[in-house]
């Protein structure tokens, strides 16, 4: 009924995200997961997830933040889903639906380019305040903050592109060592290069390093902490000049619980010796130490840009602590941010350095619009459309374009409508 009328919007620059959902292969993704067909109810309240988590919200329910004004019609359905409805549905999928479901993903983005392939990965634990009722230990996100309830995910990025690819979560007696054997259990299904993991000193330990060991197709490099073992073999090293200021030293080093000698690298800045200041690193494999240490391991901190960029969409609290929610919910999430990191790649300078919330304030939500339909497909017509914005090229005729790339136009969620844009 509401496709036979024309409707104006207050997220209009939400179908935006439609070609990317179907560039992506979105809804093949969420068939398998709910284990739904085209028809089915169940795909349709995940869509819905995945658009909350694209405005930066967490609940789309008119007594929350905004009322339906187009939204559900987005997700193919005539009502928003309830609160209930959404924890339902999550807590119906497991843990290892969840993980299946982000392999899938990222094998996806793999084949699509938006990993650099560089093979350098980021390894890093994000901590989420809680808002959960049950009784857990409080601890702290960072030095100096006060104690309270944490949910600790672990991701793994690519380091090039700051583009996420897989994350666990941990619970209860996990440790950062379980996490990170797990998510290089998943990356060994992913990708089919060899890849050097870079992670901070909370992963320096014998047993994170036994897994990389274990994995011929990863290395590892990571910071180590200036324990009196090691300052004391620093100040034996022989060290290399490089540059002015730069010097580096490198021997092998025994760490127990590690079957085989690792590489203790050590880059020293400084000329005058009262003014040296070390920095010692382990790694595994035959990599230049070199660009290791002055090229790639800086590129781990895109990391930190992500966190800071996109945590709005899914990453920066949790409301409960069950796994299989949290799981399905973040999971959601990362197909909201891979649609929402192909339409940056369209945007012009300075939207792509726009931060996840402000990017949904300012087009997502803060563009006029209408929709109507016209024969089989659905016209979305913008209106005052920031010239400055200038994408009108990618989506204009866009069924054509579709065709040419080889995606099917019509939308299965919107019972085989294809959607074309114009702009006035």
């Amino acid at each position: 009924e509401l496709l036979s009328k024309k409707l104006t919007s207050s997220y209009a620059g939400l179908w935006l995200l439609i070609p990317e959902y179907l560039r992506l292969g979105s809804w093949d993704l969420l068939k398998v997961w709910t284990g739904g067909d085209d028809r089915a109810l169940s795909p349709r309240l995940a869509l819905q997830i995945i658009n909350e988590a694209a405005l930066c919200v967490s609940g789309v329910r008119p007594i929350r933040s905004v009322a339906h004004q187009g939204f559900e019609l987005l997700n193919g359905l005539p009502f928003l889903a309830t609160d209930k409805e959404v924890h339902t549905l999550l807590d119906e999928h497991t843990i290892e639906e969840a993980k299946r479901l982000q392999i899938a993903l990222a094998i996806l983005r793999l084949t699509r380019g938006d990993y650099s392939q560089n093979g350098l990965l980021a390894f890093d634990p994000h901590r989420m305040h809680s808002y959960s009722r049950r009784i857990m230990p409080m601890k702290k996100r960072s030095r100096g903050s006060r104690s309270e309830k944490i949910l600790q995910s672990f991701f793994c990025m690519d380091a090039l592109s700051g583009q996420p690819i897989v994350f666990t979560i941990g619970f209860s007696l996990s440790t950062t060592s379980s996490a990170t054997t797990e998510l290089l259990e998943m990356l060994e299904t992913i990708l089919p290069y060899n890849a050097i993991g870079m992670a901070d000193s909370e992963h320096a330990t014998a047993s994170i390093l036994m897994a990389f060991l274990k994995k011929e197709q990863f290395d590892v490099i990571m910071p180590m902490s200036l324990t009196d073992k090691i300052k004391k073999i620093m100040t034996t090293l022989h060290y290399e000049r490089k540059w002015a200021g730069y010097w580096i030293g490198e021997t092998d080093y025994h760490m127990r619980g590690v079957d085989v000698p690792l590489r203790l690298v050590v880059q020293r800045s400084g000329e005058i010796k009262s003014n040296y200041h070390y920095k010692p690193f382990i790694m595994t494999g035959n990599h230049d130490a070199l660009k290791l240490l002055s090229e790639d391991y800086p590129k781990r901190w895109t990391v930190e840009e992500f966190f800071n960029f996109e945590a709005a969409m899914g990453w920066k609290r949790a409301s409960t602590m069950n796994l299989n929610i949290r799981y399905g919910k973040m999971t959601l999430a990362l197909i909201a941010q891979a649609a929402t990191y192909a339409l940056r790649q369209k945007l012009p300078p300075p939207y792509t350095t726009w931060t996840a919330e402000h990017l949904a304030n300012s087009i997502f939500r803060g563009i006029k619009g209408d929709l109507r339909v016209k024969d089989d497909t659905i016209i979305v017509t913008y209106y005052g459309f920031p010239e400055s914005i200038n994408i009108r090229n990618y989506y204009q005729n866009l069924p054509a374009q579709l065709i040419a790339e080889g995606v099917d136009p019509r939308i299965p969620w919107l019972y085989n409508f294809k959607i074309d844009f114009k702009f006035k």
